[in-house]
């Protein structure tokens, strides 16, 4: 059996007031790198991963090597990990996209499996790409815990690769900075065990809270 340690990068600018923040790059903010200490000791703590792949973003790589860090072992990018690309909506907020495209931005809210970004990607496109990342880890890493470093977008498509679901319940899974989700997965039978768990990251928003 594999598990995989599924995890998003922590906090950025552009998660509040919302961004399309996609292949912007864009560093962890001071909450974001205490995040990804968090969710580091958490793995290091509970499981022994042999491996981290993570998306080439930086606030990937960063949250990454936190974690490689903590467990020590060894990261390596893997491009299939990479967000979302928006195209022409690249880190516009949600209002100048609405007003730039109503119709567009609508069916991104209602029927977010029909959306191509103007220059950009689909869904479809994320979940191919995102599944060739799982096929690899299952290919080179058999009886092994390997931790997947990757975003909101991508990490929402594999989780509903994983559980069977179309991706028009895109809406229906959330995935908060450096939250984990484990899912182990034997021959031809995947358990999701966990989503978007965050009791890690319990002490960072009371640490935070309290300044």
């Amino acid at each position: 059996m594999t598990k995989i340690l599924l995890t998003r990068h922590g906090y950025v600018a552009g998660i509040r007031p919302e961004r399309f923040r996609g292949r912007e790059p864009l560093d962890l903010t001071a909450r974001g790198r205490e995040e990804a200490a968090a969710v580091a000791q958490r793995i290091a703590q509970a499981w022994r991963p042999s491996q981290i792949y993570t998306s080439p973003m930086g606030r990937c790589i960063e949250t990454a090597t936190a974690i490689a860090n903590a467990c020590g072992i060894a990261a390596t990018t893997c491009d299939d990990l990479n967000d979302i690309d928006y195209g022409a909506w690249q880190f516009k907020t949600f209002d100048e996209a609405k007003a730039q495209n109503p119709a567009l931005f609508a069916a991104w809210s209602a029927t977010p499996q029909l959306v191509r970004f103007p220059n950009g990607e689909a869904l479809q496109d994320v979940a191919a790409r995102a599944a060739n990342a799982v096929h690899m880890v299952l290919a080179r890493h058999s009886e092994e815990t390997i931790v997947l470093v990757g975003h909101d977008s991508v990490n929402r498509v594999l989780l509903l690769g994983f559980l069977d679901l179309p991706l028009s319940a895109y809406w229906r899974i959330a995935q908060q900075p450096c939250c984990l989700n484990e899912i182990d997965i034997g021959g031809e039978k995947v358990c999701v065990q966990s989503i978007n768990a965050t009791q890690h990251l319990d002490a960072v928003a009371t640490e935070r809270g309290s300044r």
